[in-house]
């Protein structure tokens, strides 16, 4: 019987390294069909001020540098672009403009879509005659202006709205949506939006036994969803000494699958809830994510028409 391996990672926020990672995960873990399943761009943009006298300067995770060769600027993009920012060359004078937050808003949603294309390209130079099915989806952090850079790929695959044949058993839906969260994220919709969007796409599942739920957000109370419980500052309650966790994860993603039965939950968004649980007869798994470090968390899971035949999370 042919069993198919998927290799599931989630979560990169603009970390280049992880990226890389994910890309070479397929190969590495004998995978057949490659999911990231979506949080693709980073948050930060770091200016790179070039000076009159051709030195740059850039401040990064609280150290001030002083680049005074492309050997040095190169080395420092590479450590910028690693943990999920975006390194931006400017003049002084363009330095200045980005205290418009306008103008911000405008370089950060260009390096983005910049960062993304090149992204495809590297999926495209390294996967392209393997045999391996790759994946992308944007999540509820990333903008709706990159979708039309992963629908430009003719190998990269967007599942988002889509039903789609991981193989011939098995189909998988997929939306980067998430419950409403309180940094009011592109994609955050209500909860009775969200259930719209999957039934929508359940409607045209035609096995619904076999079918993946590919769900950025996790389901409500799953273990796969515990967050810190944030004051209206938005900062970490603490009690008793610690933080308190809380489930943040979709109510309407909990009754979809409670609903629907599917063979398969892949979930993310939650960085610091990696684990697997059961709801009824449908295995979910949250990878979690490390991106800040530089690590990838994934899951490698094994299916053939039965059923799921093994999974293990991964990191490296």
């Amino acid at each position: 019987m042919t069993v198919t391996r998927i290799f599931f990672a989630c979560d990169v926020h603009g970390s280049e390294v992880c990226f890389r990672k994910f890309i070479s995960a397929g190969k590495f873990y004998k995978a057949n069909v490659v999911i990231l399943g979506g949080d693709l761009t980073g948050k930060r943009v770091i200016p790179v001020v070039e000076r009159p006298d051709g030195v740059s300067v850039a401040r990064f995770l609280d150290k001030k540098y002083i680049l005074k060769t492309p050997e040095e600027l190169n080395e420092l993009e590479k450590l910028i672009r690693a943990s999920g920012c975006y390194p931006y060359s400017v003049s002084q004078e363009e330095a200045g403009e980005l205290s418009d937050k306008s103008k911000l808003d405008e370089v950060f949603l260009h390096l983005m879509i910049e960062s993304m294309t090149r992204w495809v390209s590297l999926v495209e130079e390294h996967l392209r005659g393997t045999g391996i099915k790759c994946f992308i989806m944007p999540g509820n952090d990333d903008y709706f202006e990159l979708d039309s850079v992963l629908e430009e790929s003719n190998f990269v695959l967007n599942p988002e709205g889509k039903v789609v044949e991981i193989d011939r058993d098995h189909e998988m839906i997929s939306t980067g949506c998430s419950n409403i969260t309180p940094w009011k994220c592109p994609r955050d919709v209500p909860e009775d939006e969200l259930r719209k969007i999957i039934d929508e796409m359940a409607s045209r599942v035609k096995n619904m036994e076999n079918c993946v739920f590919n769900l950025h957000c996790p389901p409500f109370d799953s273990g796969l969803d515990m967050a810190p419980e944030l004051d209206e500052n938005l900062k970490p309650i603490v009690r008793g000494g610690q933080i308190h966790q809380i489930p943040v994860g979709s109510i309407t993603v909990r009754d979809e699958i409670k609903k629907f039965k599917p063979l398969l939950g892949l979930h993310g968004h939650i960085h610091e809830s990696k684990g697997a649980c059961r709801i009824e007869r449908t295995l979910c798994l949250n990878p979690g994510s490390e991106y800040t470090e530089g690590m990838l968390r994934g899951a490698i899971v094994d299916v053939d028409k039965k059923g799921v035949k093994g999974y293990l999370l991964t990191s490296g």
